[in-house]
């Protein structure tokens, strides 16, 4: 909760949003995908909010990763009892735990981490719940259908923001579950389509967020979201929390992505204010 004035504060530093200009019709090849381009920033109206939701979960260092080895090793340099203060030394794979996918990360010469724009990462929030379906099956993918179906209880999806898939794979973050692989390695989670990837972006959206390990559902070979997103100059982030604790509209979302120069991603706080 903010003390007295804290929110007026927030409201005027955070009252810049996206707006989207013609997206024209959605095309097949990568080149048409990068024709959609990000949307460039707008004035909104002031922002109120009530309370923070943490979209993150702890890293440790046994977090399920894509690869399914450890991703981050932590050695400690200084301690208390010796030095008198406490210094650690990471040794971490980018993509581990709640994280961004810059566009540098599927594409030659995108933005890496920290050159996403700011006014990119403080924007409106869509939460897409397709819990009953990614318990029916795991393999499923976001559709069209089910971005009109928020649109229909909703209005529209939000110009210049983030659209977040909440199939409830948040609550494995702890266990083999969130990778589930079968006995060939193959893993089973949820993910965006492609055909719904296009249509958040003929929305003028620019982030993409997932409770699960990838964009791309678990058994993809041709990461077909992450080609189409990326390289047209948006972010993704994967392994998001809490989805449960935002409202399907209405929130803002906050990342703390990191300004790592060259990075192509990097562990985030995420912040949903609602």
């Amino acid at each position: 909760m903010c003390v007295p004035g804290c929110m007026e504060t927030v409201a005027r530093r955070l009252s810049r949003r996206g707006f989207f200009k013609g997206a024209g019709a959605a095309a097949v090849g990568l080149a048409s995908f990068q024709a959609f381009a990000p949307p460039r920033p707008a004035q909104a109206e002031p922002m109120r909010f009530s309370g923070v939701v943490d979209l993150t979960h702890p890293i440790v260092e046994d977090f399920p990763t894509f690869f399914g080895t450890n991703q981050l090793e932590i050695e400690k340099m200084y301690g208390f009892e010796k030095d008198g203060f406490n210094v650690n030394r990471w040794h971490l794979v980018e993509h581990t735990g709640t994280h961004m996918d810059a566009p540098l990360h599927f594409s030659r010469d995108g933005n890496s981490a920290a050159d996403v724009p700011t006014d990119q990462l403080v924007v409106p929030l869509a939460v897409i719940d397709v819990k009953t379906q990614a318990a029916e099956n795991p393999d499923y993918q976001v559709t069209p259908a089910d971005l009109e179906a928020w649109e229909a209880a909703n209005g529209k999806l939000p110009q210049g923001g983030c659209i977040a898939m909440n199939s409830g794979w948040g609550q494995y973050a702890t266990s083999d579950k969130f990778r589930n692989a079968d006995a060939d390695g193959k893993m089973h989670f949820p993910g965006f389509g492609i055909e719904a990837t296009k249509m958040a972006m003929e929305r003028g959206l620019v982030g993409l967020a997932v409770d699960t390990l990838s964009l791309d559902y678990g058994l993809s070979t041709d990461f077909a979201t992450h080609y189409a997103w990326l390289p047209s100059g948006r972010w993704g982030m994967e392994a998001v929390a809490n989805l449960d604790d935002v409202p399907a509209a209405g929130a803002t979302l906050v990342v703390g992505a990191p300004k790592i120069v060259g990075a192509s991603g990097g562990p985030s706080r995420l912040f949903a204010l609602v």
